[in-house]
């Protein structure tokens, strides 16, 4: 338990860290086709989302590996908080922005914030109950099929208000 608190704590920290260093990299390569596909290309929340996505599915590979054998259920619970951290964001951003009537920067990094913080909250939750192990297989595809979309919505975005420029 107390290993995979720390992997836990340790993850928060990173992928804030990830995901806050990621938003500069597009620019920072000269906007690099491939950058483009795991890092945000524009201002809209479905870009914001990979800020969360792709850091949290970098730090799982190597927590993954390491819980495994304590922890079978591990990958089902991180596949869960991925998908409940990447889509928080939207959830609460939505949220705030229909009860204010307009998007604040310092609000927006507090709904990054609390995305991570709910995604590993939701990891170690369920890997220490295990409840979501029946649903494994499923909740891999799922992060796949999120991956695939950020993939093909990076060149060709739907016309829907969550692929559009906020602000």
């Amino acid at each position: 338990m107390r290993q995979l608190k720390r992997w836990c704590i340790l993850g928060i920290f990173f992928v804030l860290a990830a995901g806050t260093l990621s938003h500069f990299v597009y620019d920072w390569t000269n906007q690099n086709f491939f950058a483009g596909f795991f890092t945000p290309v524009n201002e809209s929340v479905w870009e914001h989302m990979k800020l969360l996505f792709f850091p949290m599915l970098l730090y799982s590979i190597p927590m993954a590996f390491q819980l495994k054998e304590n922890k079978p259920c591990i990958l089902s619970s991180l596949c869960f908080g991925i998908l409940s951290g990447t889509l928080s964001i939207p959830l609460f951003f939505y949220g705030y922005t229909y009860i204010l009537g307009k998007d604040m920067l310092l609000l927006d990094l507090a709904d990054f914030a609390l995305s991570v913080i709910l995604a590993f909250f939701l990891v170690y939750k369920s890997a220490l109950s295990c409840r979501l192990q029946a649903y494994a297989a499923s909740l891999c595809l799922a992060v796949c099929i999120l991956l695939l979309c950020f993939v093909v919505f990076t060149s060709y975005p739907p016309d829907l208000a969550i692929f559009h420029e906020t602000g």
